[in-house]
């Protein structure tokens, strides 16, 4: 994403004249306009073809289920906590 954005920042900077990248031609820098696209439809490519979106994306699911059990565990009394406290007032009796 940040590949697309450096991309859309040169193209504005570009056309409104700002900075040497508004002094700059299509005809002799085109290349450079279009290279963060171009590395940002690579990067895609690379994380899509690896799974690492998927990866990521199961990862941020099973920590949200884990999240959920140890909420569960805690409203129940089973958590380590209410566990620890238990254990305490048995030893006190």
């Amino acid at each position: 994403m940040w590949l697309v954005a450096v991309g859309v920042l040169m193209l504005v900077m570009n056309f409104a004249g700002i900075g040497p990248i508004g002094a700059w031609t299509w005809g002799d820098h085109w290349f450079v306009f279009l290279a963060p696209f171009a590395a940002a439809i690579a990067w895609w490519g690379f994380v899509d073809s690896t799974g690492w979106t998927q990866k990521k994306a199961m990862e941020k699911v099973d920590q949200k289920r884990e999240a959920r059990r140890q909420q569960h565990l805690a409203n129940l009394g089973l958590d380590e906590k209410s566990r620890a406290k238990r254990k305490d007032a048995q030893t006190k009796s």
